[in-house]
């Protein structure tokens, strides 16, 4: 990275409240851990370093400008966070990305800012770029050309984590852990045991910590596999066939064996989910997957081309736009339209694998859009929205705020920003965008039946946005209480 420029990149350094959100995203990610190093390459002004330092972190950075004198160094985990988008001159710029893939030892984090964001920019065309009215230089990429761009120079599959960032993995078996993880659905509670047993009483740590891995993964783990009770069952002379044998006594032939075939299903559709959208970064050989994740399919599948034939069926299922839209109309979970099924963050995993693959495709383009909390799946075309209602739980009637749409034949993301609109789009039947589970779902049908009562859900084109729904109320007669109709009371004259 060059120390010598007539546009003074210095000055596209900010002081953030927060962590940078590459950081952000690659903590949430499990990229960054207390066991591992992280380098920031282009740090600016260094606050992220420092703030991941006060937290418990190894983190260090090198600045041209800020902190020209520090030492460059490799480490696990290298950040290239929002400076390839301040260099001018395309050479540099990818020297800059491959200095620093040179130092990454697990993974490399590049951060870009996206192209809608150069709709706010004032300044005048530079290079591929914008020169801003402050001097400083930008360029802003589409989220397929910033994908494209490092595949490119540094020949290496990357992974979308969020708009504008993407993860690089020096170990391929790495990429396909995180992969993996972002298809294998919550864990799901076990049975309490119906009988006591003296074995099971006595190492009970032990057997809740086989149960509840059988209950995820859909198999027996191997010794490995198992959180420090390894050594405790080698002390016990207990086998993990034996401890199993013994769970299924106490829980009741009968519960677990459902369990099992119900556990044994969630992971065969969390694997063809997985192994259907890894194509889009191409499908690793059977040799560079993660251990745990080999044993998988081999033991729900029998061998990873017969698993591998299920998914590609999978994947040319979602091509089929008829497929989608019949797979909508079927959905047990989500609000369906004539033109979208709508389902709330927390309900997707209860989506058929279909739908499921469908909405991984677009999150292949966009990575994770850590503010959306609906996703909207397209029966009209190849496209996925997510859209974030900041107030869903507190407002009865809560207004969007943004929208990130993925088109997948154009391989097109579109953000758009509802936050300074003052008609901005609301939702109704809460509950219907939720699975049965969700916390406060008893309270949304309450006022959903409240409102249908009184008719004022009737007609519904006319309340689809902020001022509609006002003036529905208003000529009813009723007001909102948090989630409780009300009736106005009469004004004083």
């Amino acid at each position: 990275m060059s120390t010598e420029q007539a546009i003074p990149r210095h000055r596209t350094a900010i002081a953030r409240p927060d962590l940078s959100k590459p950081i952000a995203r690659a903590l949430a990610d499990g990229i960054i851990t207390k066991s591992s190093s992280l380098f920031d390459y282009g740090c600016g002004r260094g606050l992220d370093v420092t703030r991941l330092r006060a937290l418990g972190y190894e983190a260090d950075g090198w600045d041209p400008s800020h902190r020209p004198t520090a030492d460059i160094r490799s480490a696990d985990v290298i950040n290239l966070g929002y400076v390839v988008n301040v260099i001018e001159n395309p050479m540099e710029r990818a020297q800059t990305l491959r200095a620093a893939w040179e130092l990454a030892k697990k993974v490399l984090v590049v951060a870009a800012r996206p192209d809608w964001e150069g709709r706010t920019v004032a300044g005048k065309r530079h290079g591929d770029g914008v020169l801003t009215t402050r001097g400083t230089f930008q360029k802003f990429f589409t989220q397929d050309e910033l994908q494209k761009w490092i595949k490119g120079e540094l020949r290496v599959e990357c992974i979308a984590a969020a708009p504008g960032i993407f993860y690089v993995f020096r170990d391929e078996s790495h990429a396909q852990s995180l992969l993996a993880s972002r298809t294998r659905r919550r864990s799901v509670p076990v049975r309490r045991p119906q009988l006591r047993q003296a074995l099971y009483d006595a190492h009970r740590d032990v057997m809740e910590e086989i149960h509840g891995f059988i209950a995820d993964r859909g198999r027996l783990p191997e010794l490995w596999e198992l959180n420090g009770s390894a050594d405790r069952l080698t002390t016990a002379s207990l086998s993990i066939k034996r401890a199993a044998a013994i769970l299924r006594q106490v829980v009741g032939a009968e519960d677990w064996d459902r369990d099992l075939e119900a556990a044994q299903d969630r992971a065969r559709q969390d694997l063809l989910v997985y192994l259907a959208l890894a194509a889009f970064t191409r499908r690793p050989k059977a040799s560079h997957l993660p251990r745990e994740i080999a044993l998988d399919i081999r033991t729900l599948f029998g061998s990873y081309s017969a698993a591998c034939d299920r998914a590609d069926q999978l994947l040319h299922s979602v091509a089929d736009q008829s497929a989608v839209n019949i797979a909508c109309a079927q959905s047990k979970v989500g609000k369906l339209t004539p033109e979208a099924l709508y389902v709330h963050q927390t309900a997707s995993e209860h989506l058929s694998p279909l739908l499921r693959v469908y909405e991984g495709c677009a999150r292949v383009l966009t990575g994770n859009i850590a503010d959306a909390n609906i996703i909207k799946l397209s029966r009209t075309g190849p496209k996925v929205s997510y859209l974030s209602y900041p107030d869903f739980d507190r407002d009865p009637h809560p207004a969007l705020a943004s929208s990130v749409r993925a088109d997948l034949r154009r391989l097109d993301v579109r953000y758009t920003d509802f936050r300074e609109s003052s008609n901005p789009p609301v939702l109704h039947r809460k509950e219907t965008f939720v699975a049965d589970d969700y916390p406060r779902r008893d309270k949304f049908t309450r006022l959903t039946r409240q409102e249908e009562r009184v008719g004022l859900l009737e007609d519904s084109s006319s309340i689809g946005t902020r001022e509609g729904w006002r003036t529905r109320l208003d000529n009813a007669g009723y007001q909102l209480q948090g989630h409780r109709l009300v009736r106005t009371p009469p004004s004083r004259s």
